[in-house]
Order: C-alpha cells, then structure tokens, then sequence
C-alpha cells in the first residue's frame, strides 16, 4: 500500500557519503582527493591520517562514513573496499571585506566546498 522504494543511486557493489560546508577552498580540497583516489581504504585512511593539510581530518571522516555506509547499509566486506571516486563541489562563498586606501574596498571571499566518496569492493586477485 506504501510508496515504491526508491532505487539505489549507487550500483550494488558501492556505497558513498558526502559531505557538506567545508570551509575550504575546492581547489585545496582536490589537492587532498587526488590523494586518496583508487587506493584501498586502509591505505587512504593511513595518508590522511599523517596528512599535514588542515582538511584531511575531514576528507577522512567522509572517508569513515562511506566504509561504515557500506559495511552496514549494504553489507559489503570492508576489507575489499577501494576508494572508486572522490569528488569535490563549490558551495557558498561568503562574501567579506576590508577597507583599502583612497577609499576603495577590498573584496574577500570566504569559500566552503562538499566531497563525495564512493567506495566499491573488488574481489582481491589471487
């Protein structure tokens, strides 16, 4: 009688988790995706664990989500996961100022940026 479930919008062998309003650039927050892109999530959670850029505490609580995703939600074995994608969005950029000489005004943009991981389990190779 209820409504029709809504369809995966991950494939079956995936899981992701995405986060929102982090305040940083998107250009600093790619430097730190690029980093963890294709690797096993062991491997990933140990770069960003010693990575001393000030966002990878959060790229890795992203991190930590999308494996907890899908060891819970879609019952896939953690130590087969790889990270498949990383992504990275603009957001909101808050507008600030400061004032110049002659009168002038100095624009100062404050950025916020979101992440997207997705990770998908593959069967080791022997």
């Amino acid at each position: 009688m209820g409504k029709e479930k809504n369809p995966r919008r991950v494939a079956e062998n995936e899981a992701m988790a995405k986060t929102r309003m982090l305040r940083t650039s998107p250009q600093k927050l790619n430097l730190v995706a690029q980093m963890i892109r294709g690797k096993k999530v062991d491997k990933a959670l140990t770069d960003l664990t010693f990575s001393n850029k000030r966002v990878a505490q959060d790229v890795k609580k992203c991190l930590q989500s999308a494996i907890a995703n899908a060891e819970n939600n879609h019952n896939l074995d953690v130590d087969e996961l790889i990270v498949a994608e990383a992504w990275v969005g603009k957001n909101l950029v808050m507008k600030r100022g400061r004032p110049r000489a002659r009168g002038r005004f100095g624009k100062i943009m404050k950025p916020f940026s979101e992440i997207t991981i997705k990770v998908r389990q593959v069967e080791e190779q022997a």
